[in-house]
């Protein structure tokens, strides 16, 4: 058996760093001050009222 080329390890490196940087920059660009009232509206979605349904008529069904 061959021992693996040292070459893998710091290419190994590279991507988990890349992939680090990666992740900071979206939970950066998520957590900036210019998305919280969005933020704030998408969480209160679940609790508001559900929109009133029409009932079936003869134009609404197939």
């Amino acid at each position: 058996m061959t021992p693996m080329n040292p070459i893998w390890g710091h290419i190994a490196g590279v991507f988990i760093l890349l992939m680090m940087f990666t992740f900071l920059g979206i939970w950066f660009w998520a957590w900036r001050k210019y998305h919280k009232p969005t933020f704030n509206r998408m969480a209160r979605l679940p609790m508001e009222d559900e929109p009133e349904v029409e009932p079936d008529t003869k134009e609404n069904c197939p």
